[in-house]
């Protein structure tokens, strides 16, 4: 499976995206267009271990619902992620039984390596 889960408003997952080029085979979901289900985000729990993992803490509802101060568990992380698109993540990059989540420059440098193996 060759999958990209991005934003299609955010510069920084255009940014990223630009940088993989050129990607072939690869499907891209535009997760405010369409909505991660349920089974998606399980196989990448499966793929990353944890839903907190997949949970983006920068998210602006984070802080707008002081989850911060909240004990959150995985049934939590992945609720939320499931409810709304900003929870998640961005980009969440699957190369085959590989998954590279986040913006960071290491994981988009390991991302990239993947993808042109």
């Amino acid at each position: 499976m060759k999958k990209i889960y991005h934003l299609s408003t955010c510069d920084t997952c255009k940014r990223i995206l630009k940088e993989l080029q050129p990607l072939h085979n690869f499907e891209l979901q535009d997760i405010k267009a369409i909505a991660i289900t349920n089974t998606q985000i399980e196989k990448m729990q499966q793929l990353s271990g944890s839903y907190e993992a997949l949970f983006s803490k920068r998210a602006r509802l984070y802080k707008e619902r002081n989850l911060k101060e909240q004990s959150l568990s995985e049934n939590d992380y992945k609720a939320l992620i499931l409810e709304h698109y900003t929870f998640l993540k961005r980009p969440v990059i699957i190369v085959d039984n590989n998954i590279f989540i986040g913006n960071s420059k290491k994981e988009v440098a390991l991302a990239k390596e993947a993808i042109h193996a």
